[in-house]
């Protein structure tokens, strides 16, 4: 996961958070791998440039007591509140802040980023607003997992380029992984956000099933995610929960590519999407 993709999705967080909860103010960042700093890079809807950059220190300060305790924060009046050290009262002064939130991001037990929204006035942040800005990191962690998990798939299944990739060239243990790696990139990359990690997912199925190779029969996308699935022993409810899809959902597309490839059952089906280059 690259610092500049997690940046996007807590930018887009941001926007979110302001829609939902209606508060003008919100900003956000990571926290550093090497040092326990929250660096606040995005900003949505301030005034000034104040907190830009700043770094805030794990227990410092609202955001990193968020980042200290792992859990969301909040203060009614940022300057006198006894909750909360005053390390960046000036840059929280100078934007004007009086009410504001801290959400951590946390993504496998790690505190990841910071999400906060704020008011310039001095009122009590309801709960409905809080649980839209826990919903917004939520949000995030969902797509942080997603893209880790993309990552560590690609790397696991990028196949190397000197070694012809068939059945005949790799030893049987050896393609049941590249096969069930398939799989998986063909059921994660619907849920990838970032256009060009969800190209590098598709082209990397494309390496593992001998891009190029024409094919006889012409399947949908979804039509492929659900044979690869099936080929990896899944069930259609297993499939429909990898998928994100419902069962019945599943079945259409499993009927429809079994009548192209001219397949009676399901394993005829996963041959012959073989037998045409379509599954590794």
């Amino acid at each position: 996961m690259t610092a500049e993709g997690a940046s996007t999705e807590i930018r887009a967080a941001l926007a979110r958070l302001r829609r939902t909860t209606g508060l003008p103010v919100a900003f956000g960042g990571l926290v550093e791998h090497a040092r326990p700093l929250m660096l606040i890079s995005e900003l949505n809807g301030t005034a000034t440039r104040s907190l830009s950059r700043l770094a805030v220190t794990a227990g410092t300060g609202l955001g990193g007591r968020a980042v200290a305790l792992a859990r969301p924060c909040a203060v009614t009046d940022y300057s006198s509140s006894r909750q909360i050290s005053h390390e960046y009262d000036s840059a929280v002064e100078a934007e004007g802040l009086r009410s504001v939130l801290a959400v951590p991001v946390v993504v496998r037990r790690r505190v990841r980023g910071v999400l906060y929204g704020a008011l310039r006035t001095a009122q009590p942040l309801g709960d409905r607003t809080l649980s839209a800005a826990v919903a917004a990191a939520r949000d995030v962690e969902q797509a942080l997992v997603v893209r880790e998990a993309a990552r560590e798939l690609l790397e696991a299944a990028r196949p190397d380029p000197s070694p012809d990739p068939s059945p005949g060239a790799a030893g049987g243990a050896a393609w049941e992984q590249v096969r069930e790696a398939h799989a998986a990139l063909r059921a994660l990359a619907p849920r990838v956000s970032d256009p060009g990690l969800r190209d590098e997912l598709m082209s990397v199925c494309g390496m593992l099933t001998g891009e190029g190779a024409s094919s006889p029969v012409s399947l949908a996308p979804r039509e492929v995610d659900v044979l690869a699935c099936v080929a990896a022993g899944a069930t259609n409810a297993v499939a429909a929960e990898r998928l994100g899809v419902r069962v019945e959902t599943v079945k259409g597309y499993l009927r429809s590519a079994m009548r192209k490839l001219g397949a009676h059952t399901r394993g005829e089906a996963v041959v012959a999407a073989r037998r045409a280059g379509v599954l590794p």
